[in-house]
């Protein structure tokens, strides 16, 4: 093994452990208490973003517009409950991973299936941009340098978070469970405390930004407009739904019971997300915290150059006042919790990934686990698509949060019209009463859950289209119409090679060509190796790209004892490739029915920095060769002293050695063992 080859991986070991058996999947499921940290980081991290949206949107209309606050909450509140209802009827029905694209393609059909994968792909990307973001600007609330590079800050995040994500599902779950909990401990504390200083002890509470006034840029705002606001505050709220679904696809990476388990995870997500939800926009409204797009414009009051710090950052001051411990520490869990809510899709996108390539419908190599038994290339994709999207949008939360959502709440309806299809027909053959009445206690679920859902999938789509969202429906056409080519070039190969009027006839001769440059040993071992398959006929190929090395060649062939004939061919212009090409087709034109056998003598070689300076014109030969009908090509190596050094590198042991005696001391028998 080559220096670089062993440097190479030494450091995927440091960086991902030691590979797992693949018997070893078993080990890597998850038990709920770990769970809950890997699947609903991202739901219930939205806490962190989604109030903080709903009071955005609201400062267009003026502090009056903030009175609505509660009831957009409870709305959100309402169709979480909805949603998480709906789930958990999908996780028991379609316990196999594929989620709300197995249910769409099972129940509507292929076209449906697609749509759900392309839009729960793209908001996957989207979950991890707006999370990362959203951690960024909380932890710029307490260190400005982090504002000031928030980009380069979020980039590197996503880097760590794909680093531990390829270590393993497990393991990443561990790491994870801790901060999701100091988060869960801390927001309880936060509000609870919040709460109790201005119900129980009468502390008059408020926010740093109570006594600023909103400069409203459309105050008068009636009818028609001011529907349209809430709307758009209640679609901008909904975001806080994100993630709901990565457990319908993440159910396989549950202990037995699988859909037992994964249903009771989807009702604990549900319930912390609401108390946190309608805890911090309650909490926020009592003690007066405003925020604004543009502080310096829009905050009356305000100093010079004052820098706004993000809702669960206010009220964090507010509540633990002096105690500045308490601040800290809850801006900490926050960020922490923000940057691991995009571990949701690092763990949903890569399963789907998985399931659509299975299919077909995304390259195949999606659908391989790496060495950890996590599937490492959906990973490193996500990732890379994350870090696009927050470079090309500044890493601003605003920005990215009208993108998202769309493609969840796609994936949503298409995903309730199909359960709602799945009771139907089941219904209609079921005839043990207990059965058809749970069956029609789902059914009735699920519609309630499709009427939600399309309900906000139309208000999402009319206020958020032209502030951005149009971008994410772009992205989900185009992976869509890709997925569909991928899997037409895919049908077309496996019609092409599963073609039954094949009729195998066998070759009327076989033509042997080596190619030579000089004479030396790997030429001699490429013709001893030749003449062994038995051809026809055999010859050896140079091309004359110097006539003093040619002539040089063709005296020491006459020379020699090599029998086989040396055919010299001209090349006017140097090129070694083409001729050889155009010589192989002329003999296939000559006798079609030949097989023509090339045979490349190549060298092996220790290091990289030699493979530079070895064979490229075999690569060349090699790769046009390929495309020729009729023609084999086949590769003679000759092991160079540096790659001795991998057969140094191993002791192999065969069987029955050790009691033999043999192999006991250092290089006694070595030879290449097992990979």
């Amino acid at each position: 093994m080559s220096t670089v080859s062993k440097t190479s991986t030494a450091a995927k070991r440091l960086l991902l452990g030691r590979p797992f058996r693949s018997d070893k999947l078993g080990h890597t499921l998850l038990p709920k208490r770990i769970a809950l940290p890997v699947f609903a980081s991202d739901a219930m991290s939205s806490v962190a973003y989604a109030p903080q949206e709903i009071f955005l949107v609201l400062s267009v209309a003026g502090l009056s517009a903030y009175t609505y606050t509660p009831w957009i909450g409870l709305a959100v509140a309402l169709v979480m409950v909805v949603v998480v209802a709906s789930y958990r009827q999908n996780v028991h029905a379609y316990p196999s991973g594929g989620g709300d694209y197995e249910v769409a393609t099972t129940n509507l059909g292929p076209t449906a299936g697609l749509t759900v994968g392309s839009a729960l792909l793209v908001d996957y990307v989207l979950t991890v941009a707006v999370s990362i973001a959203s951690a960024a600007e909380n932890i710029g609330s307490a260190i400005p340098l982090v504002q000031d590079h928030k980009v380069w800050f979020c980039v590197v995040a996503i880097v760590l978070l794909t680093s531990i994500n390829l270590r393993g599902l497990r393991e990443s779950g561990t790491a994870f469970a801790i901060p999701t909990y100091a988060f869960i401990f801390g927001m309880v504390a936060m509000l609870g405390w919040g709460f109790l200083r201005v119900l129980v002890f009468g502390d008059d509470l408020t926010a740093e930004t109570a006594g600023y006034e909103i400069k409203a840029e459309q105050s008068h705002l009636v009818g028609i407009a001011f529907v349209f606001l809430i709307a758009r505050a209640f679609s901008s709220g909904c975001a806080a739904l994100t993630g709901v679904e990565a457990i319908s696809n993440g159910v396989p990476a549950f202990k037995k019971p699988k859909s037992r388990n994964a249903a009771t995870t989807l009702l604990l997500l549900g319930g912390i997300s609401i108390v946190l939800l309608m805890g911090m926009i309650l909490l926020a409204k009592q003690i007066g915290v405003k925020y604004v797009s543009d502080p310096a414009k829009d905050l009356i009051g305000a100093p010079d150059g004052y820098e706004q710090k993000s809702l669960i950052a206010q009220i964090g001051h507010a509540v633990f006042g002096g105690f500045t411990p308490g601040f800290y520490f809850v801006t900490i869990v926050t960020a922490l919790i923000l940057v691991l809510a995009a571990n949701t899709a690092f763990n949903g996108f890569p399963v789907l990934g998985s399931v659509l390539a299975q299919d077909r419908y995304l390259p195949r190599q999606l659908h391989t686990r790496g060495d950890r038994l996590a599937f490492s290339n959906g990973i490193l994709f996500l990732a890379a698509a994350a870090i696009a999207f927050v470079v090309a949008f500044g890493a601003e939360v605003t920005a990215l949060i009208q993108l998202y959502i769309v493609g969840v709440f796609v994936s949503f309806t298409l995903s309730q019209i199909g359960m709602v299809r799945h009771w139907t027909r089941h219904l209609k053959t079921e005839k043990d009463p207990s059965a058809r009445s749970r069956m029609l206690r789902s059914r009735v679920i699920n519609s309630i859950g499709l009427v939600m859902t399309g309900s906000v999938l139309m208000i999402v789509l009319v206020t958020k289209f032209l502030a951005g969202a149009w971008i994410a429906i772009v992205a989900m056409v185009a992976i869509f119409g890709l997925m569909k080519l991928i899997h037409r070039h895919y049908a077309s190969v496996q019609a092409e090679l599963d073609n039954s009027d094949y009729e195998a006839v066998l070759p009327s001769r076989t033509h042997s060509i080596v190619l030579v440059s000089t004479l030396h040993l790997p030429t001699r071992r490429a013709i001893a190796f030749a003449r062994a398959t038995r051809p026809d006929t055999l010859e050896a190929v140079t091309v004359n790209v110097d006539d003093r090395d040619t002539r040089k060649l063709v005296a020491q062939w006459e020379d020699s004892d090599i029998t086989v004939p040396l055919k010299v061919i001209a090349s006017p212009y140097r090129e070694v490739t083409r001729p050889v090409i155009e010589y192989v087709r002329r003999l296939r034109r000559e006798s079609p029915r030949d097989v023509v056998t090339v045979f490349i003598p190549e060298y092996v070689v220790g290091h990289w920095w030699e493979q530079i300076l070895h064979n490229q014109s075999a690569l060349r030969l090699k790769g046009r060769l390929l495309f020729e009908p009729g023609v084999m090509v086949t590769s003679v190596p000759w092991q160079l002293s540096s790659s001795d050094r991998r057969k140094r590198d191993r002791v192999y042991i065969a069987p029955g050695d050790t009691r033999r005696g043999v192999g006991s001391t250092p290089g006694e028998r070595t030879g290449r063992g097992p990979e």
